[in-house]
């Protein structure tokens, strides 16, 4: 008989490290895949706040390039007023490894704007934590219809970033909308 187990399971934290505290603080971005029947793969860019979880900014790109994160980020420079005030601590930007967000364009577009890149641990999607369960809960929600036009596809994302925005509750902000 064998008295102790073969494997150690050790408890994760309960809290980040460096758990933000203030809205701005540091933003979290990612691409996820759609699909428009008869048209293809799109990529939907999402920067989303990692304090309030609001999602800031999103686009749908026909490719993963440097040039549809800065699109992205320039979206969200503007609704977050970040671009027309003097702001003492820009927002950090946590991303993947992915191609896009290592490329040297998007290093020296980040640091015009006094941006911080933060990058995930590779083979890590954890790190990512909020904007990948904001793309599982986004898909869950609109990938229950067929779309056959771009536009339709862009329409209910956009109706659905309202509703997660200002009327969805959150269990993790004390069941309070971003």
């Amino acid at each position: 008989l064998i008295t102790s187990p073969a494997y150690v399971v050790i408890k994760a934290n309960d809290e980040f490290k460096d758990k933000t505290t203030r809205p701005n603080e540091m933003w979290q971005t990612d691409f996820t895949y759609l699909k428009v029947i008869g048209w293809g793969w799109f990529y939907l860019s999402t920067i989303l706040d990692d304090f309030s979880r609001y999602i800031i900014a999103w686009k749908l790109c026909t490719s993963m390039k440097v040039d549809d994160v800065t699109a992205t980020l320039d979206l969200v420079l503007a609704a977050s007023g970040c671009d027309k005030v003097k702001v003492e601590h820009r927002p950090r930007l946590l991303s993947d490894n992915g191609p896009c967000y290592v490329a040297s364009d998007l290093g020296e577009w980040l640091e015009r704007f006094n941006i911080h890149q933060v990058h995930g641990a590779p083979g890590h999607p954890q790190t990512q934590g909020k904007i990948e369960r904001w793309h599982q809960t986004l898909k869950n929600r609109i990938l229950l219809e067929n779309y056959f036009f771009k536009e339709d596809l862009e329409a209910q994302i956009a109706a659905f970033v309202e509703h997660y925005n200002h009327r969805r509750y959150h269990e993790s902000l004390d069941n309070l909308t971003p």
